[in-house]
Formats: structure tokens, sequence, C-alpha cells
């Protein structure tokens, strides 16, 4: 008889302690650290350290997402964006010299932009005849008041002075070959590939008062100079 009446107060005072740990659990084992309560509920704990973890982790990662992800297309999408801007040079522009009449002792330089991307054409264009040994000064008065940039398809322009209209210059000569070199975002910095136009048949006739203009937007600024 004693046996019987002992049995049933087992699970009444197991409930009972149960209870007793689960409020103290509830009073502030979530607040203050997950892993001094993961020994007395495995249950709870990992469902409450789960929600306290992982919701601000969720909306700040999101809205950073969300934020930059809008601003990646709008960039990309204008092909004039600084992102999506070139270089131009010997690799991405087909370039072209001829003699013109007026001016008088004028050669003018075009590079088409034959690339998918604009290009941007920056200072002056570095010309070396032959293995001349010196680069031709720029004129700073053809200085354009921007960087000429060109959308694929379209052209810019230099122009160079070969030689001395009265004859001052020094050290003439005929360049056979012409090697055309692009600057990059510095001076005197390379922006890649040269190029290397044809000339015609009897050459180019030049002397030491050959200079260059800045690459002008348009074929009369350039000629004007």
């Amino acid at each position: 008889m004693s046996v019987s009446r002992r049995i049933p107060t087992l699970p009444v005072a197991a409930a009972l302690a149960v209870l007793v740990l689960t409020g103290c659990q509830g009073g502030g084992g979530l607040k203050d650290g997950g892993p001094a309560t993961d020994t007395g509920s495995a249950p709870a704990s990992p469902s409450a350290t789960g929600a306290a973890t992982s919701a601000p982790a969720t909306p700040t990662t999101g809205g950073g997402t969300a934020g930059s992800d809008p601003a990646a297309p709008k960039a990309s999408a204008d092909p004039s964006a600084a992102d999506r801007r070139v270089l131009c040079n010997g690799s991405n522009t087909a370039v072209t010299v001829q003699a013109v009449p007026r001016p008088l002792n004028h050669m003018l330089i075009t590079v088409k932009n034959t690339g998918s991307k604009v290009c941007d054409l920056t200072y002056y264009p570095v010309l070396r005849f032959d293995e001349m040994q010196w680069a031709p000064a720029a004129r700073k008065e053809t200085q354009p008041q921007a960087v000429v940039s060109l959308a694929p398809g379209e052209s810019g322009y230099a122009a160079a002075v070969l030689s001395a209209a009265d004859g001052s210059g020094e050290g003439g000569t005929t360049g056979q070959r012409l090697t055309i070199a692009f600057q990059g975002v510095t001076p005197n910095s390379s922006g890649g590939a040269s190029a290397i136009p044809p000339l015609p048949a009897k050459g180019l006739y030049y002397d030491s008062s050959l200079t260059v203009t800045y690459w002008q937007q348009d074929m009369d600024d350039a000629l004007g100079s």
C-alpha cells in the first residue's frame, strides 16, 4: 500500500520541478546570454537564439543589397557613365592621316571609335616619324575645355603643323612611317596601344617646327588652329 502511494507522487513532483525550471529560464536566460542557457533547455534555446540572431541580420543584409542593386543597372545602362568609358587608342579606333591644302603644311589626324563603348581622347597625340628622337610640342592654345569623348562610330580630330611656312624650321626631312601614341588619364602616361596609319606613298615632309594640336571634337577646330 505504501508503494502505490509513492508512485503517483513522482510525476507530480517531476512536473513541478519542470515548471520551476521553466520559470527560471524565462525570467532572464534569453536576454543575458544564449550559451548560459544551452544546458538547461535545449528546445527553447535554439529557437530563441535563432530568432535573436537572424532577425537583425536579415534586414541589414537585405537592406544593403536592395539599396545598391538599383544603382548598378542605372550606372551600366548609361553608355557615357564613367564606369563604362574607356580610353581611345590603337586597339579600339581606326586612325587615318592626310595632308591638307589649307592651312599650308598641315596634316589632319582622324580617329574613329570602332569599339562598343564611349572612349576618351585625352590631351594630344604623340607623334613620331620613323626613328625620330624628339616629341613634337603641343599647342597650348588649342586645349579644349573638356575631354573629347567619342561614342561608337564617332570621330575626333587633331592637326599637325609639319613645317614652318616661312622656311625657318631646321633639319627638314621626309617621314615614311608615323607612329601615333595615345595618352592616359595623366599627361605623358600611356593610354594603350599606338596606331601606325598609312602615309602617302611619297611620305610627309616635316622639320624642327613640327607641332600638334590637342584632340578636338570638330575637324574645323583642329584645322583652324
